[in-house]
């Protein structure tokens, strides 16, 4: 069965967050990163609702996080 065109989108959105280094960036830099990418997804994935894009930005932005690391008190738990 051949992938969604929002399950191909996101794919593609993490795997071009991966390669285009944009975990770690300075937040205006990864704002401006996402602000451009999702203008090229909407244009690429025209079947996809403003609200599935703006649901797919905030993944990306989650996943381009650096990963938080535990507490003692939290990894004890």
């Amino acid at each position: 069965m051949a992938p969604s065109p929002y399950q191909e989108c996101r794919d593609e959105l993490f795997q071009q967050i991966m390669q285009c280094g944009v975990i770690g960036c300075h937040p205006v830099d990864q704002k401006d990163w996402f602000d451009a990418t999702m203008v090229y997804f909407a244009g690429r994935f025209p079947e996809l609702k403003p609200t599935e894009l703006a649901e797919l930005r905030t993944l990306g932005e989650r996943f381009a996080q650096p990963a938080k690391k535990q507490t003692q008190e939290a990894a004890a738990v």
